[in-house]
């Protein structure tokens, strides 16, 4: 057994086809992370990849639309979101699959 810690993993990536990462897969990406209120993703679409976005703890705003902890939003690729969290300590879990490192594109 290892053990790990999310500071060490550049926005809480865990997993995926970058570095650094736990375990390394083409099959999908993992992230947990933890945010400020205020912080704030641009606009951004995914050409080949298909996302969730898990609320694990706090609130966030997504295309003007309000999530709270346990809303699990599908963003399918081609679909464009921001992403601005409303309360501070709002933790989020993503999935995206499959891993394609730099399939991010601000609109």
């Amino acid at each position: 057994m290892q053990t790990f810690n999310l500071k060490d993993y550049t926005g809480g990536w865990i997993a995926g086809a970058f570095e650094p990462t736990i375990l390394q897969t083409r099959d999908f990406e993992v992230s947990v992370k933890q945010y400020t209120q205020g912080e704030y993703q641009k606009k951004h679409v995914h050409h080949k990849a298909d996302e969730l976005s898990i609320i694990v703890k706090g609130s966030a705003r997504m295309n003007g639309k309000i999530y709270k902890e346990n809303d699990i939003i599908l963003i399918p690729k081609g679909e464009a979101t921001d992403f601005y969290p409303l309360e501070d300590e709002t933790i989020t879990c993503v999935i995206k699959t499959p891993s394609v490192p730099g399939d991010k594109y601000f609109v």
